[in-house]
């Protein structure tokens, strides 16, 4: 079974490698449960040997690596799984590409999306935004908050993933209402010391009691 409960999604805004690598290890050290490489701007090249790179690091944790957006990227390394968005490649032929026993998450901005989600055979969805973010700046919907997470529960049945806007003060919040884990950049990605602070969100959603 895969543990979604904290998600660190990789900062494309590190471009020197020594630090994004430093970086990831420190969130797989705190305790990330699933990593999802995203990278908006580097070439095909680069994201290859990114994803390389970083798939025998998550693996060496026994954590799970997903690709953002690109299939390619994902069958050329072998990773986990996806994450498409809904302007990205139809969910259908992204399960044809990947196979069964790839992971698929999909991101959902509202409660039509979440009805059409759950008819598909995806593995999670991504509710983006729940809060205002400043680390997505395009293709953005508006922010769903804790109300669009609740009634978004009651429409998909499967693991949901809370992204953007997340800090440790709001953790609590999104767990207790429906959600199955989170999914961070800026939060991990920013610290100053990136380990501790994956430990500390990691810490602060099994005092929930709801995720262990």
């Amino acid at each position: 079974m895969i543990d979604y409960s904290l998600m660190f999604v990789t900062d494309d805004s590190i471009t020197d490698d020594t630090i994004f690598f430093r970086v990831l290890e420190d969130s797989l050290k705190g305790g990330a449960t699933i990593i999802q490489l995203r990278e908006k701007s580097c070439n095909t090249d680069s994201f290859y040997k990114r994803a390389l790179t970083s798939k025998l690091l998550c693996h060496s944790y026994n954590v799970p690596l997903i690709i953002n957006d690109r299939i390619d990227i994902a069958l050329a390394v072998d990773a986990d799984g996806v994450h498409i968005g809904q302007t990205d490649m139809p969910y259908k032929i992204a399960r044809k590409l990947v196979g069964d026993s790839k992971i698929i998450g999909l991101s959902v901005s509202d409660s039509q999306q979440a009805i059409e989600a759950n008819k598909l055979t995806v593995d999670y969805i991504g509710i983006s935004p729940i809060f205002d973010t400043h680390t997505k700046k395009t293709d953005l919907a508006p922010s769903l908050g804790i109300e669009g997470l609740k009634m978004i529960r009651k429409l998909f049945s499967k693991p949901i993933v809370c992204i953007g806007g997340i800090k440790k003060e709001n953790v609590v919040d999104i767990i207790k209402n429906g959600s199955n884990g989170i999914a961070v950049v800026s939060a991990i990605s920013k610290a100053e010391y990136p380990e501790q602070e994956t430990k500390l969100l990691k810490e602060i959603i099994c005092q929930t009691g709801l995720i262990q």
